[in-house]
C-alpha cells in the first residue's frame, strides 16, 4: 500500500464504517482492514490517520485499531511469516514514543499499550534506545508529556511483579535501573516540591498527583523482585516522603463523589502497597521506618468514612496490617489484649458491615456482586481485607482473637433475634465473622481444608445456617439466604455427609429463588458438591442418593436459565454439566427434552458469543448428553445428529469463530460412535474440512485433526472410492502441519492415520513423496518432538506393510539411506519415545525389521543388527530418556499471539487411546523372543549372538 492521498481516504471511510451499529456496514469493513493488514505500509497509513485527520472520533478509532494490530501481529512466531515488515517495524519504534508524548490523553492511552506490546517482544535487545528516549523527555517540565511517559513505563515494567525469576529477567531489570531509578528518584522529589509550590491550585494539583500515583506504581514494580541497591541506598528519600504523602490531606483535592475514589485516595492505597511490599519481604531494611507507618496507617483507618471511594485505600491499609502482623518479628506490636480488642472493634468489625452499597450492588449489579464475592476479585474489598487481617492475626493470637469475637458473634446473633426484619445485617456480618474466624487454610476445589478448631462449624450450621435454608419464603431475606448457600459451599469439606445430604434438596429448591445471587449461588454449591470424592475415589453424593431429587433438579436448573439476568449464567450450565456427569443412566429419560433446550440455548448465544465460560459448558453438557444415551443405545446417534446439525450448519456458514473448535469436537464425537460406515450428511462436508482458510486458525488444529482421523476411521474406503481427488488435498494439511514445530505434531497424528486407515494402493503413488517431506523438515530442523513421532510414524509404516517395504522406501529415496536412518536415528533416539502405545508400536516396527528384512541378514546393514535389538532391548528395560538438547526451545502449542481463538479442549469429548497394533500383540517383549527363535531356526548359526545379547540384558518377558 503506498502512502498517498487516496490510500489515507480510502482507510479513514472504511475506520468510519467500522463505528456504524449495523452489522451489514460494519462486518465487511472489518474484513476489509483484516484482509489489507499484511500489506507493507499499513501501520504507517494508520498512524499518519491517527496524527493527521481532523476527526477526533476517526483519530481515536485508528489508534484502537492500530493496537489491536500490533496486538494480533508483533510477536514473530516460529515457523510462521511475518505479519510485519521490517521497515514498518522500524518506522514504528522510530515515531510511536514521539506521537504517543503529543497526542491527547485518550489517544495517548492506546499508543502507550502499542508501546508495552512492542515493549514485551523487542526490548531491550531489538529496541535499546527506548528508555533513553523516555528519560530525557523528563526534562520537558510538561507534565503531559511527563504522565505519558510514566504511564508507558507502568505498562512496560509492571509484568516484572509477576514474572518469574530468571538471568534474563534480572540483566533487564538492571539495565531498567541504571538507566531509569535515579531520573525516577529525581522527578519524585521535584514533584513533591511543585505539590508545595502550587499547593492552592487545585487543576495543577490533579496532574501532580496522578504523576505521583504512577511513580509509585513504578516503584512497587522495580522493587517487587529483589530490594535494588539504588532504593536500599535512598531509602530515607522514598519513605520519608511516602510517609509525608500518606499523612497529608489537601481539602482541594477531596471529591464530593461517593463512589469514584479520588487522586488522593489512588496515592494512598498504592503507597499502602508500597509500605506491604517493603514490611513483607524486606523488613530487616524497613524496620527503622516501620513504626511511623503503622501508626500512619492505623490513623488513617480509624478516620476514614464508609464511602465506596475509600474501599481500595481502607483494603489496602488493612492488607498492609494483615502482612505486618503475621510475620514473627512485629508480633510484639499486637501482643497487648488492648491492641488486639481495638483493632478488632475499630478496623475489622466496622469493615465487615454489609453496607447499603453492597446491598445495591446485591440487588442491581448481581454479576458484579457475584465476581467479586465467589471468584476471589474481591481483593479490593474491605470484607475480604479485613478477614485476611483476621487469619493474620489468628497465626499468632487465635485464642484471644477467637474469644474477642465470639463476644462479637454472640451480640450481633442477639441483636437479629430481637427484630429480624430490621436487623438482618448484624446476622450477616455474624455469619461473615464465623467464616473468617474458622477458615485458616482454602482450596478452590475442596473449600476450606483446615478450619479454626475453637470455633463449632456443625452446631452454627444446625443452629443459624439451616434454619435460613429451610424457611418456606425462599424470597425472603435473599442476602442471608445466600449466605446460608455460602457457609454450606464453602465449609463442605468439615461438614458431614448427613448434613451435606440434608441440604441438597434445600439447595436445589433455592434453584428457583428471584435473586440472581441466591439461585447462581445454589448452582455453583450444588456443582461443587457433586465434585467432592469419597471413599474409593467414588463421587461422596451417589446418583441414588439423588434419585428422589433427580426430577426437581434438571428442571429447576434449566428453568433458573429463563430468570431474567440469568440466561447465560456461568456457574447454571456448569451446574447442569456436573449434574449430568455424576446421574449418567439416570438422565437417560430426560434427554428427549432437554437435548432440544440445550440447542436451542446454543443457537441463541451463537447469534453473538460473549460468555466464553457459559459456551464451554454448554458444549460440554451436549457431549455428555451424546456419551450417557449412546452407551445406552448407540442407534440414538442419529436423532443427535438431527437435533444438532442444523445449529451447526449456521455456525460454520456464519463463521462463528469462538464455536468452530467446539462443534469439530462434537462431531468427531458423533462420527466415532457410528458403527457401520460414514453417514452421507458427512462426506457431503468433507471436502469444506481440507480448505486452507480453515487451517489458518491455531485453536482449530487440534479439532480438525481429531475430526479427519475419525472420518479415516470410519471411511477410507469410502474416500478412496467416491473422493480419491481429494487425497491430495488431505496430504497438503499434513504437509503444512508438518512444517510448523508448534503443529507438527498434529501432522503426524493425521499421517499415522492415514497409514493405518487407508486402503494400500489409495496412497501408493504419494509415499515416497511423504518420506521426502519427512527428511527434509528433519534436515532443517529437528527437534526431539519431531523425532519421536517420526520414529513412532516408520515403525507403524513396519507394522502395516512389513520391513521389507520400509527398508525399500527408504533406500529407494537414497541409496543406503535405511542403514543412516537405523543407525543416526532409530538406534540414539528410540529410548526417548513416551506413551505405552507408542513405545509398543516402536517395539513391534523393530522387531520386524530385526526379524523380517533379509538386508538386515546379508548385507551391510548387518552390522548394525546388534546394536538395534540392544536399543530394543533399552526401550523395554530402561528408563525413558526424557533429556532436550540445550539449545532447543519449545513453542508452547497452545501459546499463540494476539486474538486468534484458541482451543479449548472439551474434557467430555475425550477420545480414548488407540492402539493401531491392538490384541494381534499383547506383549512386544513375548513377540520378539518368538520372533528370534523362528528367525534362528530359518537361518541356523547365523544369529546365535543373540542369545549372547539376550542372556547379558536379562530380557524379562
Amino acid at each position: 500500500m503506498e502512502l498517498n492521498d487516496g490510500n489515507l481516504q480510502t482507510l479513514t471511510e472504511y475506520l468510519q464504517k467500522t463505528l456504524i451499529p449495523d452489522p451489514a456496514v460494519r462486518r465487511p469493513a472489518e474484513k476489509f482492514l483484516e484482509s489489507v493488514e499484511g500489506n507493507q505500509n499499513y501501520p504507517i497509513l494508520l498512524l499518519t490517520v491517527l496524527e493527521k485527520s481532523q476527526d477526533e472520533v476517526i483519530r481515536v478509532c485508528a489508534a484502537v485499531t492500530f493496537k489491536n494490530y500490533i496486538k494480533r501481529n508483533w510477536r514473530i512466531v516460529e515457523d510462521e511469516p511475518n505479519k510485519i515488515s521490517d521497515p514498518d517495524r522500524t518506522a514504528i519504534k522510530a515515531n510511536i514514543v514521539n506521537l504517543m508524548l503529543t497526542s491527547p490523553e485518550q489517544i495517548q492511552k492506546q499508543l502507550s499499550d502499542a508501546i508495552s506490546i512492542i515493549g514485551r517482544e523487542d526490548f531491550p535487545q531489538k529496541w535499546p534506545d527506548l528508555l533513553t528516549e523516555m528519560v530525557t523527555r523528563f526534562q520537558s517540565g510538561d507534565f503531559h508529556i511527563i504522565n505519558g511517559v510514566l504511564r508507558t513505563a507502568h505498562s512496560l515494567f509492571k509484568r516484572y511483579r509477576h514474572e518469574f525469576k530468571s538471568n534474563e529477567l534480572w540483566s533487564e531489570i538492571k539495565l531498567v535501573l541504571d538507566t531509569f531509578a535515579q531520573p525516577l528518584t529525581e522527578l519524585f522529589k521535584a514533584t513533591i516540591d511543585l505539590c508545595q509550590t502550587h499547593a492552592t491550585d487545585v487543576n495543577a494539583l490533579k496532574v501532580l498527583f496522578s504523576s505521583l500515583t504512577l511513580i509509585s506504581k513504578l516503584f512497587y514494580s522495580l522493587n517487587f523482585q529483589d530490594l535494588p541497591e539504588f532504593f536500599e541506598d535512598n531509602m530515607e528519600t522514598w519513605m520519608t516522603n511516602f510517609h509525608n504523602l500518606l499523612t497529608l490531606d489537601n481539602k482541594l483535592l477531596q471529591t464530593d463523589d461517593e463512589e469514584e475514589a479520588g487522586l488522593l485516595e489512588l496515592l494512598k492505597s498504592q503507597i499502602c502497597d508500597n509500605a506491604a511490599l517493603y514490611a513483607q519481604k524486606y523488613d530487616e531494611e524497613f524496620q527503622p521506618y516501620l513504626p511511623r507507618f503503622v501508626t500512619a496507617i492505623w490513623n488513617l483507618l480509624v478516620t476514614t468514612g464508609q464511602e465506596v471511594k475509600y474501599d481500595l485505600l481502607v483494603s489496602n491499609a488493612i492488607q498492609f496490617l494483615a502482612s505486618v502482623c503475621e510475620r514473627p518479628h512485629y508480633k510484639h506490636l499486637f501482643e497487648d489484649q488492648n491492641v488486639l480488642t481495638s483493632i478488632c472493634e475499630k478496623v475489622i468489625v466496622p469493615n465487615m458491615e454489609f453496607r447499603s452499597a453492597d446491598e445495591e450492588a446485591f440487588e442491581d449489579n448481581a454479576e458484579e456482586y457475584i465476581i467479586r464475592d465467589l471468584e476471589g476479585s474481591d481483593i479490593d474489598t474491605r470484607r475480604r481485607a479485613a478477614c485476611d487481617l483476621v487469619r493474620g492475626l489468628c497465626k499468632f493470637f487465635e485464642g484471644p482473637v477467637t474469644g474477642i469475637f465470639s463476644g462479637y458473634v454472640n451480640s450481633m446473633l442477639t441483636e437479629y433475634a430481637k427484630n429480624p426484619g430490621v436487623n438482618w445485617k448484624h446476622k450477616d456480618a455474624a455469619i461473615y465473622l464465623v467464616t473468617s474466624l474458622a477458615s485458616k487454610a482454602q482450596t478452590q476445589k475442596h473449600g476450606i481444608t483446615q478450619a479454626n478448631e475453637l470455633v463449632n462449624l456443625c452446631e452454627f450450621f444446625v443452629n443459624h445456617i439451616l434454619v435460613d435454608l429451610k424457611s418456606p419464603n425462599v424470597n425472603e431475606f435473599p442476602v442471608l439466604k445466600a449466605d446460608a448457600i455460602k457457609y454450606v459451599m464453602t465449609f463442605r469439606s468439615q461438614l458431614p455427609k448427613e448434613q451435606l445430604l440434608e441440604a441438597v434438596p434445600l439447595l436445589v429448591a433455592h434453584l428457583q429463588t428471584e435473586s440472581i445471587v441466591q439461585h447462581t449461588y445454589a448452582a455453583h454449591s450444588l456443582e461443587r458438591l457433586f465434585t467432592m470424592r469419597g471413599a474409593n475415589n467414588a463421587t461422596l453424593i451417589t446418583p441414588a442418593e439423588m434419585a428422589p431429587f433427580t426430577e426437581q433438579l434438571l428442571n429447576n436448573l434449566f428453568k433458573a436459565l429463563a430468570i431474567p439476568g440469568s440466561s447465560e449464567n456461568e456457574y447454571i450450565m456448569k451446574a447442569i454439566m456436573r449434574s449430568f456427569s455424576l446421574l449418567q443412566d439416570a438422565i437417560v429419560p430426560y434427554i428427549p427434552t432437554l437435548i432440544g433446550q440445550l440447542t436451542h440455548k446454543l443457537l441463541l448465544v451463537s447469534k453473538n458469543p460473549s460468555k466464553p465460560h457459559f459456551n464451554h459448558y454448554l458444549f460440554e453438557s451436549l457431549c455428555l448428553s451424546i456419551r450417557i444415551t449412546c452407551k445406552a443405545n448407540r442407534d440414538t446417534v442419529g436423532s443427535f445428529e438431527e437435533a444438532l446439525f442444523p445449529v451447526f450448519t449456521e455456525i460454520l456458514q456464519n463463521d462463528v469463530q469462538e464455536f468452530v473448535p467446539y462443534v469439530f469436537q462434537v462431531m468427531s464425537l458423533l462420527l466415532e460412535i457410528h458403527t457401520s460406515s460414514i453417514p452421507s450428511s458427512y462426506m457431503a462436508l468433507f471436502p469444506h474440512l481440507l480448505q486452507p482458510a480453515l487451517w489458518e486458525r491455531t485453536g482449530n488444529i487440534p479439532p480438525l485433526v481429531r475430526l479427519l482421523q475419525a472420518y479415516l476411521e470410519k471411511g477410507a474406503t469410502t474416500i478412496a472410492s467416491t473422493a480419491a481427488d481429494k487425497i491430495p488435498g488431505l496430504l497438503g494439511v499434513f504437509q503444512k502441519l508438518i512444517a510448523s514445530k508448534a503443529n507438527d505434531h498434529q501432522g503426524f497424528y493425521l499421517l499415522n492415520s492415514i497409514v493405518e486407515q487407508m486402503p494400500p494402493d489409495s496412497i501408493t503413488q504419494y509415499r515416497k513423496q511423504i518420506f521426502i517431506l519427512l527428511f527434509q523438515r528433519l534436515q532443517s530442523s529437528k527437534t526431539t518432538k519431531f523425532v519421536k513421532s517420526f520414529l513412532v510414524f516408520i515403525n507403524l509404516y513396519c507394522v502395516k506393510y512389513g520391513a521389507i517395504a520400509l527398508q525399500e522406501i527408504f533406500d529407494g529415496i537414497q541409496p543406503k539411506m535405511f542403514g543412516m536412518v537405523v543407525e543416526k536415528i532409530i538406534i540414539p533416539e528410540v529410548q526417548k519415545v513416551s506413551g505405552q502405545v507408542e513405545k509398543k508400536i516402536c517395539a513391534v516396527g523393530i522387531t520386524k525389521i530385526l526379524t523380517e528384512c533379509p538386508a538386515m541378514m546379508d548385507t551391510e546393514y548387518t552390522k548394525l543388527w546388534t546394536p538395534l535389538l540392544q536399543a530394543l532391548i533399552g526401550l523395554f528395560e530402561l528408563p525413558e530418556d526424557d533429556s532436550i538438547p540445550d539449545d532447543e526451545h519449545f513453542i508452547d502449542i497452545e501459546d499463540t499471539p494476539g486474538y486468534q481463538t484458541a482451543f479449548s479442549q472439551l474434557a467430555f469429548a475425550g477420545k480414548k487411546e488407540h492402539d493401531p497394533i491392538g490384541d494381534a500383540v499383547n506383549n512386544p517383549k513375548i513377540l520378539l523372543a518368538q520372533s528370534l527363535h523362528k528367525l534362528s531356526t530359518a537361518c541356523p548359526g547365523r544369529v546365535s549372538i543373540t542369545h549372547n545379547v539376550i542372556t547379558k540384558n536379562d530380557l524379562r518377558t
